[in-house]
């Protein structure tokens, strides 16, 4: 591990005075930090009675994670029947349902992407909790207007739209906490906004049983809800001490995205990209095909459409139900061998539930029996949320996280669109089953990421 930032800015302010160490801030705060480990001299403290501000940073952050969790997967539970109704109320195993509908979620998940990268600039120039609201209002307002959507394109928009600020909402959410809560709680912090996601799913779940006899566009009505959420977070989270203190200090020398492909830090970026390129690629194929491949098992062809309603509804609850405790397993993990020994186990174990899953033929009663052991796996991208940020300088922190874990969503995105191109008619298990080599070579190369202290 390279050595940390602290000791040479506190070497450089004991010999040569207040005007050097200002200088030396200022350079490692931009363009060619010294370490993926930085740590802010405004550090968090690290024991004691946590403060009213970082109590409402946690809430603020976690509520923003609950609401992304929500709107994000509104479109995966009625993506076939909704949009075989966009395309002129065809049949959910035609092909074009199946071509359309993971285009569009191809475009979300590009969206996500850009995103990730977008509001992390902004995080790094405005400050975290204003561009929090930011990116809250975004995904509510855009997943609220789905519900007029007419044609599959209007929906294509929309969803794009939406996967912008939810994509920032992630970077935006971890850096707030990393700089404001104590280092040894990360690890619990991590399980417990990634559980937030899983609740906003489970939400999403309930409302969509509850409009079970509403048309599916009702559903989308269900995600302006998180608009409420901002006027709170303008009132009552300040921006972070070290994000302050780290702009006051740069003197307007602001890095940019560039900068994370210039000196110690370039080396961080390609390795994170290519983990979550490939993990994330894995882990939207499940997420999104799963449902169309559970709805369209020959045996449930047969039921009603409220049957399969429900059957879906019941599927994705195993899936995320479980992943609350795969999110805490993976704290106590980090916390007992490291980010990424944790790494490499949750996803050699997400492969195994998965392939074992999808190896040969099995009918919704064994598939429901897999789908536990799946969600518990998906504890592996709670990891990511504490390990991330801190791997780069504060002004180059949102935008680093953002970047790097949202940039795998492009490739993940196109991996949606390819696998589906697996699926025969209304087959998607060969797709599923490729999809879940992806964590092979993801688990490998976890070994290879910086060390972060937990």
């Amino acid at each position: 591990m390279l050595p940390s930032a602290d000791f040479p800015s506190g070497f450089l302010l004991a010999l040569n005075g207040r005007h050097r160490h200002h200088l030396a801030a200022t350079l490692m705060e931009t363009a060619s930090p010294k370490t993926p480990d930085t740590e802010s001299t405004s550090r968090p403290v690290e024991s004691g009675k946590l403060t009213r501000t970082q109590w409402r940073s946690g809430i603020a952050a976690w509520l923003g994670w609950t609401f992304d969790g929500l709107d994000m997967h509104l479109y995966t539970l009625v993506a076939a029947p909704f949009v075989a109704q966009l395309l002129g109320n065809l049949s959910t195993t035609d092909d074009k349902v199946r071509k359309y509908s993971s285009i569009i979620q191809g475009a979300f998940l590009l969206g996500w992407a850009f995103g990730g990268a977008f509001f992390g600039q902004i995080g790094d120039r405005l400050g975290r909790a204003r561009t929090l609201g930011l990116t809250v209002l975004t995904y509510a307002v855009f997943t609220g207007l789905s519900f007029f959507a007419h044609e599959w394109w209007h929906l294509l928009i929309f969803r794009f739209l939406a996967a912008l600020g939810i994509g920032g909402e992630w970077a935006v959410g971890a850096s707030l906490l990393a700089e404001t809560w104590p280092r040894k709680w990360r690890p619990w912090l991590a399980a417990v906004l990634q559980s937030g996601v899983n609740i906003g799913v489970l939400v999403a779940i309930f409302c969509h049983y509850l409009l079970g006899k509403a048309p599916e566009r009702y559903v989308f009505l269900v995600g302006v809800l998180p608009a409420f959420l901002v006027f709170w977070i303008r009132r009552t989270v300040p921006e972070t001490e070290e994000w302050c203190a780290a702009k006051a200090n740069a003197h307007h020398q602001q890095p940019g995205i560039s900068d994370l492909f210039k000196g110690t830090v370039r080396s961080t970026t390609l390795w994170i990209v290519a983990v979550c390129g490939l993990s994330l690629t894995a882990h939207w194929a499940f997420m999104f095909w799963q449902l169309q491949h559970v709805r369209n098992l020959p045996e449930v062809l047969a039921w009603s459409d409220q049957q399969r309603h429900q059957l879906v509804d019941a599927a994705m609850f195993l899936v995320i139900g479980s992943s609350i405790a795969g999110n805490f397993f993976a704290g106590w993990m980090t916390k007992l061998i490291g980010y990424r020994t944790a790494l490499l186990i949750m996803f050699s174990l997400y492969f195994v539930s998965m392939f074992g899953a999808y190896a040969v033929p099995r009918d919704h009663r064994a598939l429901l029996g897999f789908f536990p052991l799946i969600g518990f796996s998906q504890g592996a991208f709670a990891i990511f949320t504490m390990y991330l940020p801190p791997l780069f300088p504060t002004l180059l922190r949102t935008t680093g996280a953002g970047f790097c874990y949202n940039i795998g969503r492009i490739v993940a995105g196109f991996g949606t669109v390819f696998f589906g191109y697996f699926s025969k008619l209304g087959d998607h298990r060969p797709a599923l089953l490729y999809a879940s080599f992806l964590f092979l070579p993801a688990a490998l190369i976890s070994l290879l990421l910086p060390k972060c202290r937990n």
